[in-house]
């Protein structure tokens, strides 16, 4: 009976074994798998993983938590019927948070190529103009299109200089239009946005006429 119950424990240790080792996993017998490998493979630039001192964790921490800068918001110009929602909405923010003061936005002047029929008429006038060097920018005046526009200046006088320049390099159908009327208007500044007006600008989002917020730079 003893040599029985010896010859058990041995074939059960046996067996344990070669179920630790994986021996018998063909048969569908085997530890659950502890390891991932597949991940190993997805992992994107592992040696560019760095783990930080405990105190140089710290200061990245006090870093993202730090609040961002105020800066400097503009918008507009706008027109008198548009100025009067805009100082409602704004009456209840702190004072001197805020101006609205009277601006003129100079005309600007570009040397014009167009209008064309077709986009396709304008790609073509585009390889053109690769070949000759010139460069060219989307217009942006609507009304303009289909066209390009070679240069935007803030005077009759400067435009006219670069198409006689530009006439010398074999550029001879462009002529010098008024892409944009000089405005005069108010225009909306906001000195110093920080933290705490920062949510505050959704509010205004109905009341700026479509005219987005920019830096003062």
């Amino acid at each position: 009976m003893l040599r029985l119950i010896v010859l058990l424990l041995l074939l059960a240790n046996g067996a344990y074994f070669a179920w630790a080792r994986g021996l018998l996993a063909d048969w569908g017998v085997a530890p659950a798998q502890q390891s991932e490998p597949q991940r190993l493979a997805q992992q994107i630039r592992p040696e560019a993983l760095k783990i930080l001192p405990a105190d140089e964790a710290k200061k990245v921490e006090v870093a993202a938590a730090a609040p961002k800068p105020a800066e400097c918001l503009l918008a507009g110009p706008f027109e008198e019927a548009q100025a009067a929602p805009l100082r409602a909405s704004l009456a209840s923010w702190p004072t001197g948070s805020w101006t609205l003061e009277q601006t003129v936005e100079p005309a600007r002047w570009i040397v014009y190529m167009g209008k064309y029929p077709s986009i396709e008429a304008v790609n073509k006038k585009k390889g053109e103009l690769r070949q000759l060097g010139v460069s060219f920018q989307s217009l942006l005046n609507p009304a303009l299109e289909f066209g390009l526009s070679l240069g935007g200046f803030r005077t009759e006088e400067e435009a006219n200089q670069q198409l006689a320049q530009l006439s010398q390099r074999g550029v001879h159908t462009a002529r010098v239009v008024v892409e944009r009327p000089e405005v005069r208007g108010q225009q909306l500044k906001f000195p110093a946005v920080d933290d705490a007006l920062r949510p505050r600008l959704d509010e205004l989002k109905t009341v700026l006429a479509g005219k987005p917020l920019r830096s003062c730079r």
